[in-house]
């Protein structure tokens, strides 16, 4: 154990478990599957399940779900957004994210954004295959967009999908570009060029594929909202 002011605990020589990142932040530390082996994943969430009594784990395997489940019987593992997770914090009342993908190719990133979502306690709903080669079907959920507190919105290809609906709604918009398209989209590059040169003003992007981060960064709007409620525009005066 380290200073009792910043604590955390060591897990053999490979991890040091952030435990007090919940406290500091209001979001606690994640397992990142990806290069890790199912029996190292399998123990850091044990011992955080342990600790805490839940856990999420991102760019998960089948492989690393069976290694968990074994110590964990009761984790869930999803093989669209590739998140396991054991338990989950409390369900809140307030705030409401809105995941916006372009197309089907664009789920397990879109997917990704709602698992985290879920596991933070955040009402999520979900609008899929609403690109921009038919624009109508977006126009068709303009009532669903302006409903929501902060939006994520998931495109590939040229990535124009955030732009869109940033010049639509009042509310937070976090722009996920994803590395579908074809050769010159560059793995998702022009995607996310496109949404940082994005002539819709305030408009948040994080890294290519990054669901969890723009996850992450609408709980942390919508906790601000709720911790600060007479500054959100639907708030009812005392």
């Amino acid at each position: 154990m380290s200073d009792s002011h910043l604590p955390y605990d060591q897990l053999g020589e490979y991890a040091r478990l952030d435990t007090q990142r919940m406290a500091r932040q209001g979001i606690p530390e994640f397992v990142y599957a990806e290069s890790k082996t199912p029996e190292q994943v399998a123990a850091i969430m044990k011992k955080m399940a342990d600790r805490l009594g839940y856990a999420l784990a991102s760019r998960a395997t089948a492989a690393h779900a069976g290694a968990v489940q074994t110590l964990l019987p009761e984790a869930q593992y999803d093989p669209t957004s590739r998140l396991l997770t054991v338990g989950a914090l409390p369900v809140q009342s307030t705030g409401l994210a809105l995941v916006v993908a372009a197309g089907t190719s664009d789920l397990p990133v879109a997917e990704e954004a709602c698992g985290v979502l879920s596991f933070l306690g955040d009402p999520v709903q979900q609008l899929y295959d609403v690109g921009v080669a038919g624009i109508h079907r977006l126009f068709a959920h303009l009532n669903t967009l302006s409903r929501a507190d902060v939006l994520i919105v998931v495109a590939g290809m040229e990535g124009a999908l955030p732009t869109l609906v940033g010049g639509l709604v009042a509310a937070p918009v976090i722009a996920v570009p994803t590395s579908v398209g074809y050769g010159a989209s560059f793995g998702g590059l022009a995607a996310l060029l496109s949404m940082l040169n994005s002539c819709a003003a305030g408009i948040t992007v994080v890294n290519i594929d990054n669901g969890l981060g723009a996850a992450t960064a609408a709980h942390r709007i919508l906790l601000g909202m709720r911790q600060a409620p007479t500054n959100h525009p639907d708030a009812k005066g005392s």
